[in-house]
């Protein structure tokens, strides 16, 4: 009977002695003692300038696994039509659920009343899918513009594409 008793004693005191912990010993050793939500986030990132583009990259963690995104961006003109920028980029994702990984390559123009952008990307082992988009802002006269907008996006080989479209006329009085 005394053993019992005894035994359940030392198991209680050695079980708080694990959870306990003295004050001021976590601000002394913080190496030991660190928590999920306190962790920084360990991204490796770099842009690098290459001819008369940059080559960009990420590579680091998330919940869905490890993973590693890169591409090219290159400005391919800037006068007086706009600008016009190119970029391929493609990632990788390796998780608990499955591993993924993406190509794509998307244009980006712009001038100062109007924005287009066309995006291409493939998913390995999946579809094809296509996103165009283009939005503008033209002023009437002083107090007066009027806007519009609209995307179309399309996963080729299914189904009809998404469509969306919107406009604005506004006048300050």
């Amino acid at each position: 009977m005394y053993s019992g008793v005894l035994c359940a004693i030392l198991m209680f005191a050695c079980v708080y002695a694990q959870v306990s912990i003295p004050p001021g010993y976590k601000n002394k050793y913080p190496q030991y003692y660190y928590s999920k939500q306190a962790r920084h986030t360990r991204d490796v990132t770099w842009d690098t300038q290459v001819g008369k583009g940059k080559v960009f990259g990420t590579l680091g963690d998330n919940e869905q696994g490890l993973f590693g995104k890169g591409g090219y961006k290159q400005e391919i003109f800037n006068d007086n039509r706009g600008k016009l920028e190119g970029q391929a980029y493609g990632s990788r994702v390796l998780g608990p659920n499955g591993d993924s990984s993406h190509l794509g390559g998307r244009l980006d123009w712009s001038n100062k009343d109007a924005k287009a952008a066309l995006d291409l990307s493939k998913q390995i082992g999946g579809r094809t899918s296509v996103t165009a988009t283009g939005s503008g802002v033209w002023n009437i006269d002083k107090n007066t513009r009027i806007s519009a907008g609209g995307a179309i996006s399309q996963e080729l080989g299914r189904g009809k594409p998404d469509i969306a479209v919107q406009g604005q006329f506004q006048h300050d009085f």
